[in-house]
């Protein structure tokens, strides 16, 4: 049996800390944690939560991002984290519970996100701005350890959802702004700003 490693990176945000088991995490998409109560889809996430220090956990697609609470110290939590990483995937348990466990529901891709009415006048627009956040975005902010989501379009805004390492990172509105606006206001003319919510 080949000995696991998991590796740590640090992230853009302080509060967070990139883990890289060496394998996959998500066959596609990725889960974000919030609350240790949307934890319990997830026996990893969970036990993640029950650290203490942890305030969120996202799960990429070869990657686990770990938020921790202001003055936490790292030094700690990330040998508790990598040690409790490295149990879970040598031992091959699964990383999300059943649906029909507890009642909880459990999407296999990404959890949806409620998207705010679109004027059907905006589809084609809307779907622009949507390729553009999957092929050119996600992408870059899953390096980073985060997700990004399309929350919805309106009068020339676009609203986004910020998860991960992206979510309260002090440079993501940086980020949002020069990074992401810049970007669609170029493919996309009809865009005139960018807002995370």
């Amino acid at each position: 049996m080949q000995a696991m490693l998991i590796e740590t990176e640090l992230t853009p945000n302080p509060a967070t800390r990139k883990f890289l088991p060496g394998r996959q995490v998500m066959a596609s998409g990725s889960r974000d944690f919030a609350s240790p109560e949307a934890a319990a889809a997830s026996p990893l996430a969970e036990a993640l939560f029950a650290l203490g220090d942890v305030t969120g956990v996202h799960f990429g697609r070869d990657f686990i991002a770990v938020t921790a609470a202001p003055g936490t110290d790292w030094q700690l939590l990330q040998a508790d984290v990598a040690a409790m990483l490295l149990d879970h995937f040598t031992a091959d348990m699964p990383l999300l519970r059943e649906p029909s466990a507890a009642g909880i529901s459990v999407p296999a891709e990404d959890a949806p996100i409620d998207e705010l009415p679109i004027d059907p006048a905006d589809a084609d627009i809307v779907d622009q701005i949507k390729d553009l956040i999957e092929t050119r975005i996600r992408p870059a902010v899953a390096n980073d350890g985060g997700d990004i989501r399309f929350k919805g379009f309106d009068r020339g805004n676009v609203y986004l959802v910020m998860q991960g390492a992206c979510a309260g990172c002090p440079s993501s509105t940086a980020t949002l702004k020069q990074g992401i606006e810049s970007l669609l206001k170029h493919y996309v003319p009809e865009v005139t700003a960018v807002y995370a919510v």
